[in-house]
């Protein structure tokens, strides 16, 4: 499985990240689509939760993301 990062900007200030996990840029591409003009929720890294319309926000970026682990070990 690959990590995609997928940002939902609402305006030039205001955005929700959420962090998913598919096969392929074209399957994450596939959730996305699939997702349209629906509520999608998600709990972040920090623990806290996001309930969201997708028909709501101005843009969707996806892209792969590539972990840096920053633990020093």
């Amino acid at each position: 499985m690959k990590e995609f990062k997928v940002t939902y900007f609402f305006d030039d200030e205001h955005y929700i990240r959420r962090f998913i996990y598919v096969e392929s840029q074209e399957r994450a591409e596939q959730l996305i689509h699939s997702e349209r003009d629906q509520y999608v929720s998600f709990t972040d890294s920090r623990g806290i939760y996001h309930e969201l319309h997708t028909g709501k926000v101005r843009v969707i970026q996806i892209s792969e993301y590539h972990r840096v682990d920053k633990s020093g070990k």
